[in-house]
């Protein structure tokens, strides 16, 4: 009788320090060969109050001295906070890099979100107030700024509206011009359908027809479903994957981050979808008065990398540059890390040397 109250004790103290887990998220300390943690570095997952919402950060470098990197998630509703240590452990070294899960995202998803609140311009003055808060947090004049797809639509307007803050800008997977990209992305996977003969595709894409799409979001979602099966959005990673097991095993996200994040992801793109439809970097921003780095993968059909390259060959910026990933689509900074933290050495010494 005492043996199974036991067992049944320790199964109890079992599964509470699991539900317990479950409910605490941290990120683990950086440490040096020995195991040793690094005496200046910076680990650190942390709150801060946004236009009136808290939303959430993680910050992790080996000097706390570098200079600030701060990535701006995709989607809108796409937070990487839950997988995107595991692919910056290079970049760690020179930067002090910083993951935001966006208002309405991930960590930062919440009810008292206010739906009016879920719209570009309130996306932008969160995204200044965050780099003043980190400029002031690590005692530093300008950081740079690295965004990634839906990230890209707004890094281009954050540094437009307050270059002052900002050593440089790059661009991953650049949103350029939301009617020709649709255009281009369309043409790429109905050919690469019909090359396939895959009548199942093609069907699909006659009946939602050619952009722009009578219902954007039904149908770009469709469009988008075959675009994955011919490689135009991932080549070497799978982010859907990395976000699942991220959820199930990562320490910066716990169970209930997760629920959060099906909700935000959700909750962004009923509140956000129609709003984001209508770029033209072409014509609103041909000037940027700041550095500016594209990284571009040579297979992104997502937001092609032909039109990256014509904004770039238009674009009027004091320091401008233009990088093919050769193995990757949508996703460089994840399909090759370390290629990408080699370039993000080269711009801090490039804008170093400019200063």
């Amino acid at each position: 009788m005492k043996k199974k109250w036991l067992n049944r004790i320790l199964i109890t103290v079992v599964i509470l320090s699991l539900v317990t887990v479950s409910l605490v998220s941290w990120t683990p300390a950086i440490r040096d060969s020995n195991r040793q943690v690094i005496e200046e570095s910076i680990a650190s997952l942390e709150q801060v109050s946004l236009g009136g919402i808290e939303q959430h950060i993680l910050i992790r470098g080996q000097n706390k001295n570098n200079p600030v990197l701060l990535f701006l998630h995709g989607g809108p509703g796409y937070p990487q906070i839950s997988f995107a240590r595991k692919f910056q452990s290079k970049l760690e070294k020179d930067f002090v890099v910083v993951q935001w899960d966006q208002r309405g995202s991930g960590k930062s998803y919440s009810r008292q979100v206010p739906e009016d609140s879920m719209n570009r311009e309130q996306f932008i003055s969160d995204t200044i107030e965050l780099v003043e808060h980190l400029s002031k947090q690590f005692d530093q004049e300008k950081i740079y700024l690295a965004g990634h797809s839906w990230g890209s639509d707004l890094g281009v307007r954050a540094v437009s509206k307050r270059p002052d803050l900002f050593y440089a800008y790059i661009g991953i997977g650049q949103v350029v011009h939301s009617e020709k990209q649709e255009q281009i992305s369309y043409e790429y996977v109905y050919s690469m359908a019909a090359a396939d003969g895959n009548k199942k595709a093609l069907e699909d894409l006659e009946e939602i027809g050619f952009p722009p799409y009578a219902d954007h979001e039904k149908d770009v979602m469709v469009q988008r479903k075959w675009l994955r099966r011919y490689d135009g959005v991932e080549v070497n990673v799978n982010t859907m994957r990395e976000i699942v097991l991220g959820i199930l095993f990562s320490p910066e996200y716990t169970w209930l981050d997760g629920i959060r994040f099906i909700r935000g992801n959700y909750f962004t793109r009923e509140t956000m979808f129609n709003d984001i439809k209508d770029v033209n970097m072409l014509e609103d921003y041909p000037v940027l008065p700041v550095p500016v780095y594209f990284m571009a993968g040579r297979q992104d059909y997502n937001t092609p990398s032909e039109l990256v390259k014509q904004y770039y060959n238009q674009l009027d910026a004091p320091i401008k540059e233009f990088f093919w990933f050769e193995n990757s689509a949508h996703d460089p900074h994840f399909e090759e890390p370390e290629k990408f933290a080699e370039l993000m050495g080269y711009i801090l010494n490039e804008t170093r040397r400019s200063k």
